[in-house]
């Protein structure tokens, strides 16, 4: 039988810009993994780059790069490209790119009056005494002399970075910084020459070119939110056009957002600017690149159909660098597909990482670090492949995250491996976290690890709860079993349910008991945020957060917490913070205030509580041939993250016999 030929990708073709020849339209935007030292890039940094590379993405935008000192952090984990002393560690970063064969770009940016939440050791700047909504107060407005410095300061930053070996620079005039600041309509409001709002950036763009020639030079801008940002899509289809015109420049990257907003959580499931690329095609007459919350082929080939030429983006890249090889290749399926959880690559602890690719380590890691722990003496190393049999093959005991990334990898080693869970679906706790509205991500990576299983032929056996009669034919045992929720115990009459138990049911609970009060753990993390969303999801008349700690979502990253806080505007919710639930009535809950012990009532029709997640292991003695690992939260709970790279770590040791005893 003839296979059927497949229809060519757009997102394949090669692509002209500037005079450099682009492998194909799939960009990695810019972004960074906080692997500086000094303002420098380290080696550990031009390794990340160069494995990006390899996965064959045609050209690489590479982020945290300022221009001058007043965009200097405390830390200095952004890359310094004004000074000299950083070249030769740029120059590191963009052979990294261009010996793997893509386009090397170097996007320069001034923070102006953003200071990242960090505490700047400099006055921050702006083209007016506007207060960003993000900060504390309003920036230092620059006088025409300071302007001019700030143009200086890219053109020898962009001096610089061509210099080290990047093939063209793109000017970040978008998600609020300094060039985006001049370019706004509600935060420049100068009466000199920079009150016209593509002065500065004219004239930046004049300097470079006098300075590097005809290499390209890209803009990015972001249309804001809100009617009264200055920076509307009606802004940048009116500005973008006279900016053209006055000072022509090689392409144009769009996205959306500001500080906070710009890096979307996991309930942005499409595109944001899918639906306008057609409009901005018929705005601008130069390359288009557009950027933001791709992760399909079809929304990719979609983008490239309406009328960009390119398609960008930045955390997908991290959770999978061969991304562009494996669309391109047609095998979407074998993508490991970024969640949008908005945790590893947003904390730089210390530096980025991404919750569901545990290749990604820290500097002077080839892996996240991680190791199973051992629950029993080893014993004789055995094949883990036989044929005819189990005889030295692996039993992986659940279907979670972390239990399915060993199966997968000890798969991908061709060791025999099977799988067993009592429950009837695939993905423990992250399952259980992808029934809240917004959450879709889990279930996404779920999706593909159970796939990939398939894909490999591992046997996953649900529904199942394997006795030693079961277990007697394998060798290595694995237990990745998970965690249970404990109750907490609040005397008296109102109905009670754990916060997973509501998960799995709050759309029967609601509409019985429409004013729903949640008793947080004082960590601010997804389990009571989700148990909120649900109630105001399945109609809740009010939702009443009770928690000990300070304040609402305290654990998340700024980015999550921002956009959960956009979603739940105008929405029935109280938030009684430092405050604690003693008893309930048949009508409502008893609280404390835990600094005074002062108490007080509230109505409510049922209480969910976030009670403490404890490790899960099965009761069973393993035979004298058997060696027992435990992985994930059976061991402690814990993130996502920890569970990946857990069993990542549990295979690499079976396969490799280099487990050691904890």
């Amino acid at each position: 039988m003839t296979p059927t030929p497949r229809t060519p990708l757009a997102l394949a073709a090669p692509f002209t810009l500037g005079g450099l020849t682009l492998r194909n339209r799939l960009v990695a935007t810019a972004h960074a993994t906080a692997a500086v030292s000094d303002g420098a890039p380290t080696e550990a940094d031009a390794a990340y780059w160069r494995r990006l590379a390899q996965g064959g993405v045609g050209m690489v935008i590479t982020g945290g790069t300022a221009v001058a000192p007043e965009s200097t952090l405390p830390q200095r984990y952004l890359t310094e490209a004004w000074r000299p002393e950083t070249k030769d560690a740029v120059r590191r970063r963009a052979e990294a790119i261009t010996d793997e064969g893509a386009v090397a770009v170097a996007q320069l940016v001034h923070l102006g009056r953003e200071t990242l939440g960090a505490g700047t050791y400099y006055a921050p700047v702006s083209a007016a005494a506007v207060r960003s909504p993000r900060e504390a107060t309003a920036p230092h407005p620059l006088g025409a002399e300071q302007v001019r410095r700030v143009v200086e300061a890219f053109r020898v930053s962009a001096a610089n970075s061509v210099e080290a070996g990047f093939h063209g620079v793109e000017l970040h005039a978008g998600h609020g910084y300094l060039l985006a600041q001049f370019l706004s309509r509600a935060d420049n409001t100068r009466d000199d020459e920079y009150g016209d709002r593509i002065a500065l950036l004219t004239e930046v763009i004049e300097a470079i070119r006098a300075e590097i020639g005809e290499l390209p030079i890209g803009v990015r801008v972001s249309v804001e939110p809100g009617e009264n940002s200055g920076l509307g899509l009606d802004d940048l289809t009116e500005l973008l056009p006279r900016l053209y015109a006055a000072s022509p420049f090689a392409y144009v990257n769009v996205t959306t957002g500001v500080r906070n907003t710009y890096v979307p959580g996991m309930a942005t499931t499409h595109p944001p600017l899918l639906a306008s690329v057609a409009r901005l095609r018929s705005a601008v007459a130069l390359p288009l690149l557009v950027s933001q919350g791709f992760r399909s082929v079809a929304e990719i080939e979609r983008a490239l159909g309406s009328g960009a030429d390119l398609v960008g983006m930045a955390r997908p890249f991290m959770a999978d660098p061969d991304f562009a090889r494996k669309v391109i290749a047609g095998d979407e399926r074998a993508v490991r597909p970024c969640t949008g959880c908005n945790e590893g690559c947003r904390t730089f602890e210390p530096t980025g990482s991404c919750s569901v690719n545990p290749e990604l380590g820290p500097p002077g890691a080839a892996t996240r670090p991680a190791a199973a722990l051992q629950l029993t003496r080893p014993a004789a190393a055995l094949p883990l492949t036989g044929t005819g049999g189990h005889s030295g093959a692996v039993a992986v005991l659940g279907a979670g995250p972390a239990g399915m990334e060993c199966a997968l990898a000890l798969a991908r080693s061709g060791a025999e491996v099977t799988v067993f869970d009592t429950a009837r679906q695939a993905g423990g706790q992250a399952c259980l976290a992808s029934l809240a509205p917004h959450r879709p991500g889990w279930q996404k990576f779920v999706d593909y690890q159970r796939e990939r299983l398939s894909d490999f032929g591992v046997r996953v056996l649900l529904g199942t709860s394997p006795g030693p009669d079961d277990l007697a034919a394998y060798t290595q045992i694995v237990v990745a079993t998970g965690a249970r929720e404990e109750p907490v115990s609040v005397p008296g009459e109102l109905r009670c349910l754990t916060s997973s138990a509501f998960l799995r049911r709050y759309a029967d609970v609601v509409p019985d008991a429409p004013v729903v009060a949640v008793l947080d753990d004082g960590f601010g993390w997804w389990q009571g945020i989700s148990a909120v969303e649900s109630a105001l999801a399945a109609g809740a008349r009010e939702v009443i957060l009770i928690t000990p700690g300070t304040g609402f979502a305290t654990g998340l990253s700024p980015e999550n917490r921002t956009q959960l806080l956009n979603r739940l505007t105008g929405a029935p919710l109280r938030v009684v913070a430092m405050s604690t639930v003693t008893s309930t009535t048949a009508d409502g809950v008893r609280l404390r205030r835990v600094l005074d012990g002062q108490g007080s009532r509230l109505a409510a029709d049922v209480l969910v509580t976030v009670g403490e997640r404890r490790p899960h292991r099965p009761d069973f003695t393993p035979a004298a041939h058997q060696t027992v690992h435990a992985i994930g939260d059976c061991v402690v709970p814990r993130r996502v993250a920890h569970a990946v790279a857990e069993g990542r770590a549990a295979a690499e040791a079976l396969t490799t016999r280099t487990t050691r005893l904890l």
